[in-house]
């Protein structure tokens, strides 16, 4: 056993073992790391048939991973034909293999939590929810037309079986929000992530916001948000929005779940940028950056 580090810059285009790609989309993947010849993603590892996490060391055994490795190349991803495929489907009697940045053009389901497990399109967990959707329904995120039913790229919030979605569009959402994951509709949390998790959506347990994100993201919010102060100031009320002034709504520079009115939040007319109190409360003492060394395929947060 091992501590892994992040790859230096010498060993930056070198690809990962598991799905031999030098690059791949780090919301699926994880970041790539390197140590003693080898040279893996995250999730490849986690995902990997029989490589298991040895929960007492906090990490893959190297030489448990060398064989994961060395059994993979004897497996052809269904795919794209090329061998290398880590991850088979759980489904006993199915010998479908893939890789991981495969898993979305086959229509694959990958789970990120508990066993880890992996099915290919005729075994993957499907939504049960009994919904369709309005005609010209659009995803709550990007606002592009979705399928006129759930399929493996639409989904529905099981909660309120009205909030549509693309599968890619609400996986940005989930490694965007972190542990604030819920419903942009009915802020359920419980139902939701659970069943996010389930389809296969990656949900990150911290908080990593980026700039080019809450752009991204918050002409959306302003659709679905007012103001969420306690008590709210406006005369006109919560949902009224202006672009400058009092009564400007400022979405949380985090999450983008929650929003206030200028005045509401008693900001200064100099500030540009208002968290909510889950994400304050988050990120209190946590401003600058709290990277540690992890192990060889430590459990990522």
């Amino acid at each position: 056993m091992v501590a892994m580090k992040q790859q230096d810059s010498d060993s930056r285009e070198q690809a990962c073992m598991l799905c031999f790609q030098a690059e791949a989309d780090p919301l699926i993947c994880g970041c790539k790391v390197a140590k003693k010849g080898l040279c893996a993603h995250t999730y490849c590892m986690f995902l990997a048939s029989g490589l298991c996490l040895q929960e007492s060391r906090n990490g893959f055994v190297i030489e448990d991973t060398r064989r994961a490795i060395q059994e993979a190349a004897q497996k052809r991803c269904f795919v794209c034909g090329e061998t290398g495929a880590a991850i088979n489907c759980r489904e006993k009697g199915c010998d479908r293999s893939f890789h991981l940045p495969c898993a979305s053009e086959g229509e694959c389901v990958t789970q990120f939590f508990g066993l880890y497990r992996s099915f290919c399109w005729e075994h993957r967990p499907e939504q049960a929810v009994p919904a369709t959707p309005q005609l010209n329904s659009t995803c709550i995120i990007c606002l592009d037309l979705v399928e006129d039913k759930t399929s493996y790229r639409t989904m529905v919030c099981p909660a309120c079986q009205r909030a549509w979605f693309h599968r890619s569009c609400i996986q940005k959402q989930a490694v965007h929000a972190g542990v604030c994951f819920c419903c942009l509709s009915c802020q359920n949390k419980d139902q939701f992530v659970m069943e996010m998790l389930t389809m296969g959506i990656r949900i990150s347990k911290s908080r990593q916001p980026s700039q080019e994100s809450n752009q991204a993201f918050g002409v959306v919010y302003q659709r679905h948000i007012g103001c969420n102060a306690s008590k709210c100031l406006c005369p006109g009320g919560r949902e009224q929005a202006e672009e400058k002034g009092s009564w400007q709504l400022l979405l949380c520079s985090s999450c983008a779940a929650e929003g206030i009115h200028r005045r509401c939040s008693y900001l200064r007319n100099s500030a540009t940028t208002w968290e909510c109190d889950c994400c304050a409360g988050l990120a209190t003492g946590k401003r600058q950056s709290t990277r540690v060394p992890l192990r060889w395929g430590q459990r990522p947060g």
